[in-house]
């Protein structure tokens, strides 16, 4: 396999010391502020503003570079609707009878049910998919590494992008979601990986009150 061409590195600057803690302090600001929402508002968003978010998620990087994801962006309400109902069903099995006692007893401080009217409120839909394996140029099979890994970074990116752009999101995951798949009509090599509500945050919008570990909890310095 010929190695490939290698350019010189243009995109990286560096900072001095005091820029570096400015622009980090800023951004852990401006993450500290994030949280998941379950109330929107419909008003409207600017959808280039959406396109920049899914394209700074599409520069992730991933395994070899096989960018294994695919994001459907849903806007139209009837399939909104379609996606509410079907998630809503996989949710009561879930809610009243799949989940065992201490997964309940866990989630019951977030205020969760099976209920999910944001999936029509939320103006825009992500829908994110993971490319078990790709094609190349002539249609032939090609594997994908590191599939979970890069998806959940691309992920990072957008849900980051987002809060940068004064959007407000929920990565929903009702389980199976299987259902995704057929709705939006994916290939057999995508799985659904993830659901994001997209817009702003309804006027009396509540979220429940959570601690975050500190990061001594969550960082060992060696």
């Amino acid at each position: 396999m010929a190695r490939p061409k290698l350019t010189p590195l243009s995109g990286y600057r560096e900072y001095p010391p005091d820029e570096m803690r400015r622009r980090a302090g800023r951004f852990l600001d401006e993450m500290l502020r994030r949280r998941s929402v379950r109330e929107f508002s419909d008003r409207a968003v600017p959808e280039e503003v959406l396109r920049d978010c899914l394209e700074a998620a599409a520069s992730a990087p991933s395994g070899a570079n096989r960018q294994p994801w695919h994001f459907v962006v849903v806007r139209d309400p009837e399939v909104k609707r379609r996606i509410r109902e079907a998630a809503e069903r996989e949710e009561r099995d879930f809610y009243h009878g799949r989940a065992p006692n201490d997964w309940l007893e866990a989630l019951e401080p977030l205020g969760t049910d099976e209920h999910k009217p944001f999936l029509e409120t939320a103006p825009f839909l992500i829908a994110v998919f993971a490319q078990v394996y790709g094609f190349d140029g002539d249609g032939e099979k090609i594997k994908h590494y590191y599939v979970n890994e890069s998806v959940g970074i691309a992920v990072g990116f957008l849900l980051a992008a987002l809060q940068e752009a004064g959007l407000a999101t929920l990565t929903h995951t009702p389980a199976p979601m299987r259902f995704l798949s057929e709705l939006l009509g994916r290939p057999r090599n995508e799985r659904p990986f993830l659901l994001i509500p997209v817009g702003y945050p309804a006027a009396d919008a509540r979220v429940p009150e959570i601690d975050k570990k500190s990061l001594a909890e969550v960082t060992t310095f060696v």
